[in-house]
């Protein structure tokens, strides 16, 4: 519940940065990780772009493709996929690569160096670096595999093989290979982990034709389809039981430091510029089509941007072409960017929670995802951003989380330059919570958490600033009031203060907002006449907020309360 108030309130102030559009920084989400929410709009309607923003992957940082079960089963929503990683990072991103009709993946899927499904060679595959900088290019994946006999091609990875083709299935396909006509099958284990450019060797264990092999946790099954021509051998004449098989997983030169890939495409911008003629193989319709996108980039000084577009909801977001895309990457300072895939579960996500607004609901089920995945000390937004007189007594409620065993020292630093200690010592992996309600001076607390990773001697830190404010307190509104009579809101100053009053329906969109009063301390109040931002027209009888917004020497605050407004 901690969490889901605190992201709540996360997710309102990236919605009131929206609507500003004055921030340049965005909203953060975890240290060194933004989120902006921006309109476009086009002679086709409003474009709402959400962009997560988060450092060169190095260090604490990585940007990974997360895979929902295995290659050959499962599909879940963007939120779900980071869920799944949370023991072991704090994840925020967006949709991978397309996925098949059968829910298999399109393009190549690298995992930490590990590689779980070849390339889609006309295609674009997107590529990060142990350095952290982002290839984008069309990749073809060439393998071999040797027996007794001479190196013979193989043709990927995790893929269901075609007539004459020979496969390397690992794990990371699933519990077993698949069913496949004049299909011959020799068991490798134990198999090493799937590590493009070096030679991997195993014996052979056991054969089977068909498909349906079981695939060792620690092993790997090559599948040959079709029979033996041009006087070669078959696969288990060539690899009988008892006997070594080396496999060579093979990836282009300028990709062997690339230890991260997913698929995607098309190329968006290449050095800076957008890319509008593509060789890909996509079809131009569907390029052409203005759909929710997702989208990858870098900019020149190495950070990322995961973007997703909002589509397929007139009047709030229409979508984008690709053509578009490629812009607005370029308008957003990528150098170098490819597009993700499209359509309704396009989706951009936090910690499980969503960012965008995807026009199916939650987002539908996908067979991958692009997070950033952060590794350091996490530290949510305070429950309570802003504590008034009434809140005070239940004090904030604060949380950090560590994902590997921890040093840590998590404190509360007051304006009044003390600090209080709350927490500190060896943690294990795990969300720790507390109480907080020492308030010695009004002003801006901070929730300052330092952990020192046990496994790396990494250190992270995360600030979550709070407030303290009792210049506003005592507000008061009738519960009922007529549109021809208005309504009076009174309230009490402790100090001189800036005070506006926000008329706003209960979903928060505004009705009125008066303009600001700088008043004086003591008991105050402020009237609405019951219209709208015309001033003339009444506002339709219903139930709505009324907000008073303060702005003092001690920082900006507010408080809320609810009326009806009869005719």
């Amino acid at each position: 519940m901690l969490f889901r108030l605190a992201f709540a309130a996360l997710i309102a102030g990236a919605f009131a940065l929206a609507a500003g559009a004055t921030s340049e920084q965005g909203t953060e989400l975890m240290p060194a990780v933004t989120f902006q929410k921006q309109v476009e709009f086009t002679p086709q309607g409003p474009v709402v772009v959400d962009v997560i923003t988060g450092p060169r992957p190095g260090g604490l940082y990585s940007l990974e493709p997360v895979v929902a079960g295995t290659i050959s089963n499962g599909l879940e929503p963007v939120t779900q996929l980071e869920q799944d990683v949370s023991a072991s990072a704090t994840a925020a991103g967006v949709n991978g690569d397309s996925f098949t009709t059968k829910g298999y993946p399109t393009g190549i899927i690298l995992q930490n160096g590990v590689l779980l499904h070849g390339a889609y060679p006309t295609r674009a595959s997107i590529g990060v670096d142990a350095s952290g900088l982002l290839r984008v290019k069309q990749v073809t994946f060439v393998g071999t595999w040797k027996g007794a006999g001479q190196r013979r091609p193989l043709a990927g990875v995790n893929q269901v093989p075609q007539s004459g083709q020979v496969v390397l299935f690992t794990p990371a396909w699933g519990a077993a290979t698949p069913l496949v006509a004049n299909a011959s099958e020799v068991v490798l284990e134990p198999f090493p982990a799937a590590t493009p450019g070096s030679d991997l060797q195993a014996p052979v264990t056991a054969t089977n034709t068909g498909g349906g092999t079981q695939i060792p946790a620690d092993g790997a099954v090559l599948m040959s389809v079709g029979a033996a021509t041009g006087g070669l051998p078959s696969l288990q004449d060539d690899a009988p039981e008892g006997t070594n098989v080396t496999v060579r997983l093979i990836l282009p030169s300028d990709w062997g430091n690339v230890v991260n890939a997913i698929g995607g495409g098309p190329a968006l911008v290449t050095n800076g510029r957008p890319v509008f003629h593509t060789s890909e193989s996509f079809d131009p319709g569907s390029l052409a089509e203005r759909t929710a996108r997702a989208a990858v980039g870098q900019l020149s000084d190495g950070r990322i941007l995961l973007v997703a577009v909002d589509g397929g909801q007139p009047g709030y977001s229409t979508g984008i072409s690709i053509y578009d895309l490629a812009r607005t990457m370029v308008q957003l300072g990528a150098v170098t960017a490819a597009a993700l895939d499209s359509g309704s579960n396009v989706t951009a996500a936090f910690n499980g929670q969503l960012l965008s607004r995807p026009s199916a609901v939650a987002g539908r089920p996908v067979k991958d995802a692009l997070l950033f995945e952060y590794t350091g000390v996490y530290a949510p937004p305070p429950s309570l951003p802003v504590l008034t007189k009434n809140d005070a007594p239940a004090g904030e409620q604060l949380a950090y989380k560590v994902v590997r065993a921890s040093n840590v020292t998590a404190s509360v630093l007051s304006p009044s330059g003390q600090v209080f200690t709350v927490d500190s010592g060896d943690r294990q992996p795990g969300t720790y919570t507390f109480p907080f309600a020492t308030f010695d001076a009004e002003g801006t607390y901070h929730w300052n958490v330092k952990a020192t990773d046990d496994q790396t001697q990494q250190v992270s830190v995360a600030d979550q600033p709070f407030q303290y404010d009792l210049t506003l307190s005592a507000v008061r509104a009738p519960k009922s009031a007529s549109a021809r009579n208005g309504l009076n809101v009174s309230f009490q100053l402790s100090r001189a203060a800036s005070v506006t009053l926000q008329i706003e329906t209960l979903t928060g969109a505004v009705v009125r907002v008066l303009p600001a009063v700088q008043l004086q301390p003591g008991p105050q109040s402020l009237h609405w006449d019951g219209t709208l931002t015309d001033g003339v027209t009444k506002a339709v009888p219903g139930t709505y907020v009324a907000r008073l917004v303060t702005t003092s020497a001690v920082g900006t605050s507010n408080a809320t309360t609810q009326f009806t407004l009869r005719s």
